[in-house]
């Protein structure tokens, strides 16, 4: 396992985030939460920009960024709509976990699509993609300092990796997998509840991943994802995988 690195470039605060991205951000949590069903218009940008307590160019790159990922669509001379695609009837959704073997079968899901994003997430990254992992990176550093384990933060770094990919395959996946993943950090953070070397080992896993992404180092990154996809999968079942060809 990889220990940290002790650099010293990441980040040990996360930067506030920029207005645009709160505004996307709360666009599209009102757009997934039905407060603006399918195929239905938008608020002009002025009525959004005073709803939202922002200026109109804050409102109209929010809502381009929402058009690149296939959110919105806009008619010509009748304003910005919400994609069908988006409605909850339609998401891509999975059964629930009942049982440890489910918790098993989702790390090996994981390392099915993971490891490939932290690739594609290498080639493909732009600054905003890897602050957004460094400010994840942070949570998690500031976590280890007080011998925590921080499921959202983790969830959070590993969803900004796939989201960095720029493939909205991957992260419709981790946001149809999070209640699943969140079972097994969940579980994987109470087994790291003992000598703080577990702590910082993981935080050092993150690291090397977050370090090979902001670097270009496509295989370098996907390794690393697949390493500590793997070590916490054995972390939590102790070595020990089951037979799954057996049911349940």
């Amino acid at each position: 396992m990889s220990e940290s690195t002790g650099r010293t470039d990441t980040p040990l605060k996360p930067r506030p985030a920029k207005l645009v991205d709160r505004v996307f951000e709360e666009l599209r949590q009102r757009i997934e939460d039905g407060n603006y069903p399918p195929d239905t218009r938008l608020p002009s940008e002025h009525e959004l920009a005073a709803t939202l307590g922002v200026s109109r160019p804050i409102v109209r790159d929010a809502l381009g960024r929402l058009r690149e990922q296939g959110i919105v669509y806009s008619r010509q001379g009748a304003g910005t709509f919400v994609q069908a695609a988006v409605s909850p009837q339609t998401q891509l959704a999975y059964a629930p976990v009942k049982n440890i073997a489910d918790i098993q079968r989702c790390y090996e899901f994981r390392l099915t699509i993971e490891p490939d994003a932290a690739y594609f997430a290498a080639l493909r990254r732009d600054d905003a993609a890897v602050r957004k992992i460094a400010e994840a990176l942070a949570e998690l550093r500031d976590a280890t300092t007080h011998q925590l384990h921080r499921t959202d933060a983790d969830f959070m770094f590993h969803r900004a990796v796939t989201e960095a990919a720029n493939n909205h395959y991957y992260t419709a996946s981790m946001d149809a997998l999070k209640p699943h993943i969140a079972v097994g950090m969940h579980l994987h953070g109470l087994s790291l509840m003992g000598p703080r070397l577990q702590l910082e080992r993981v935080f050092g896993e993150h690291d090397q991943i977050y370090h090979a992404i902001a670097s270009g180092r496509a295989e370098e990154a996907r390794d690393a994802m697949r390493s500590h996809l793997e070590g916490s999968r054995d972390r939590l079942f102790e070595g020990r995988v089951l037979d799954l060809s057996i049911s349940p």
